[in-house]
């Protein structure tokens, strides 16, 4: 998965669109082998990066991929799922999860509790790269409008989709932590 030049692209891509600053908390679900978790790294200086897997294997292959960021105290990778989240003792400034969303038990669910780890305004990412058979654009936009309305179902607000054009085409669905906490914008 790391040498696939369409996966290097894809998660340089959905890292800059988060617009992580040197300073934030950032969580990645489903890192795999740590492309989009080194990517973060390197954005986010000054601050922590965390990531959980489901898979031992890619807790081992990211943790080589990012060892000096482990070492320096600034990633911490976790055998985990979306579903037992570890404690952080500080509330996060963005989400990423790629190609992930679709094995989510219960995903709305999910990315409530996960609004709910975020600070007011805080970030997420969801992307998919549909790879089933004979996926086309059409296909991309059906799954980000299922990102939308997942997100949008969770609380979330502005929520936009961008695409990166790849074959098949990727999307990645933005959206944000409403500022009064009640999932609901600012009211004037």
């Amino acid at each position: 998965m790391a040498h696939r030049t369409s996966n290097r692209q894809r998660n340089s891509w959905a890292v800059s669109l988060l617009e992580v600053r040197p300073t934030d908390r950032v969580l990645e679900i489903g890192f795999g082998p740590g492309l989009a978790i080194a990517e973060l790294a390197l954005r986010a200086t000054q601050g922590h990066v965390y990531g959980i897997d489901h898979s031992e294997v890619m807790v081992q292959q990211a943790g080589r991929r990012n060892a000096a960021a482990i070492r320096a105290h600034r990633v911490h990778l976790a055998h985990a799922s979306v579903d037992e989240l570890p404690s952080f003792d500080e509330p996060l400034d963005a989400v990423l999860a790629v190609n992930s969303v679709g094995f989510w038990p219960d995903p709305v669910e999910r990315l409530r509790r996960l609004r709910d780890l975020l600070r007011p305004a805080g970030r997420i990412a969801l992307v998919s790269q549909p790879r089933c058979p004979g996926a086309t654009r059409a296909t991309t936009a059906r799954a980000a409008q299922e990102l939308q309305d997942l997100l949008a179902e969770a609380g979330f607000t502005e929520i936009q989709a961008e695409t990166l054009d790849l074959d098949p085409p990727v999307a990645c669905v933005l959206a944000g932590n409403p500022t009064d906490g009640t999932g609901r914008p600012d009211q004037p």
